[in-house]
């Protein structure tokens, strides 16, 4: 049984149920004696975390509930034990999700498939004088204040800057508006209650369902937006016209900081395929370099470069696009630790000064349609037929097939793990003819 994807278990609830959250509660609780437990505010989220406390508990673990809280909030409280989180993130309100912690760190893919087998064989409950027992626990204030103490080492105090924080009627409103505000910065909270409907926005923080935070931003005094998805692990920030900044500029921007900063021989920063070159040009201007790894593993991306390095290596920072890890403060994903961060780098520097070096070129994503069961030939043909239509360009093709090009113009081409697409992601001055070209190299490897 295949039951994670790139994040966790994640799906409509007709799929992520109360049997499979039991399931997979008493196949976690093999692994470990202790577990926190939380979830966000989605209306099926207590029945599910019931049934995964009952799973957990039956297997022989303790389990500590944290209740509604942000996912980064559950990977902090797992720092030395294990910890799972029920949420679909920036999903709909009709799914729901499982997202496992180990020690602050996602499950890696191994650990993820030792799960799917535990599921399968079904291996039932432990005697009846083994099962572990369950309490409820805060860990809320302790998590505000650590990412508070941790971001005051960066930037400035944001004693004369005002930011908008739009919640999303997610888990953020229990967590950044508080800790902006405790560094010093003038909050103004949109959508800070929890409601599991999202009745507010949709949950995934796009320019467009952040209609109205850039109008607000763009209307009034804030010099700064910032916005989050369901569980507060994404951000996205504005400008203070009330403009989305790219998604690769914020992070070149926290990059490069955390490369300069470094007292390291090798600071590294981890990334995925599909992030810009503008990222690589800032990490080598400070004096670090790039390492990239698959969508949805930045963990295991961060294990590998520590690994392949030596005593100098340090990785000071890595991120997918709208999503962050510190690894100096923990090695989850933080939207409410990335919104610190930034608030505070903006209040030393001014956010236009932190983006005149960076090359901010066109950017387009596209997606072609592909059936399933072509996807491997077409990319098998793709690892040849693209180096072929650029000869000039250096190939890698560990994730997809990527074309680094001259002038830091780049292009990705990977197929989509979960819908019938071949994705082609693209930067150059002159982005449209470079993806017209790629387009149609890509169609003519799915005819083949």
């Amino acid at each position: 049984m295949e039951l994670f994807g790139t994040a966790g278990i994640r799906g409509p609830v007709t799929e992520v149920t109360p049997d499979l959250a039991l399931a997979v509660g008493r196949a976690a609780g093999v692994d470990g004696d202790a577990f926190v437990l939380g979830r966000d505010g989605r209306e099926t989220g207590a029945a599910l975390a019931d049934a995964l406390a009952a799973g957990l508990e039956s297997a022989g673990a303790t389990v500590l509930r944290l209740g509604t809280v942000p996912t980064p909030a559950v990977a902090y409280a797992s720092r030395g034990r294990r910890g799972v989180m029920v949420t679909a993130s920036h999903n709909p309100p009709t799914d729901n999700g499982i997202k496992l912690f180990v020690d602050g760190r996602e499950y890696d893919s191994e650990s993820e498939r030792r799960i799917e087998a535990h599921v399968d064989a079904d291996e039932g409950q432990a005697e009846w004088d083994a099962w572990g027992t369950g309490e409820r626990v805060d860990v809320l204030g302790e998590y505000r204040d650590a990412v508070a103490d941790y971001a005051a080492g960066h930037g400035a105090t944001p004693e004369d800057l005002t930011v908008a924080v739009d919640c999303g009627n997610g888990m953020a409103g229990l967590a950044t508006p508080q800790v902006l505000t405790s560094l010093g910065a003038d909050v103004v909270a949109l959508n800070a209650n929890v409601d599991g409907h999202f009745t507010a926005r949709e949950s995934k923080p796009t320019p467009e369902t952040l209609a109205d935070l850039r109008a607000f931003v763009a209307d009034g005094d804030a010099d700064l937006g910032i916005g989050h998805d369901g569980d507060a692990d994404r951000i996205v920030v504005l400008d203070g016209d009330g403009d989305v900044v790219h998604e690769d500029t914020v992070l070149a921007i926290v990059a490069e900081h955390y490369t300069r900063a470094s007292d390291a021989g090798d600071p590294v920063v981890v990334t995925t395929p599909n992030a810009s070159g503008r990222i690589d040009e800032r990490v080598r201007a400070a004096g670090g370099r790039v390492e990239r790894v698959r969508l949805g593993a930045l963990h295991e991306g961060i294990a590998e470069a520590r690994g392949a390095g030596d005593e100098d290596t340090e990785v000071v920072f890595a991120a997918e696009p709208w999503k962050h890890i510190h690894p100096a403060f923990g090695g989850w994903i933080d939207g409410v630790a990335s919104a610190a961060v930034i608030t505070r780098l903006v209040a030393d520097s001014g956010l236009d000064a932190l983006r005149e070096p960076i090359a901010e070129r066109p950017y387009r994503k596209e997606s072609v349609p592909c059936p399933d069961e072509r996807k491997e030939a077409a990319m098998e043909r793709l690892e040849t037929a693209l180096p072929d239509a650029f000869p000039e360009a250096g190939v890698n093709t560990d994730h997809g097939v990527r074309l680094d090009l001259d002038g830091g113009a780049w292009t990705l081409v990977r197929p989509s793990g979960t819908e019938p697409y071949i994705r082609v992601y693209a930067e150059s001055e002159t982005v449209d003819d470079l993806v017209e070209t790629v387009v149609g190299v890509v169609e003519d490897a799915i005819e083949d």
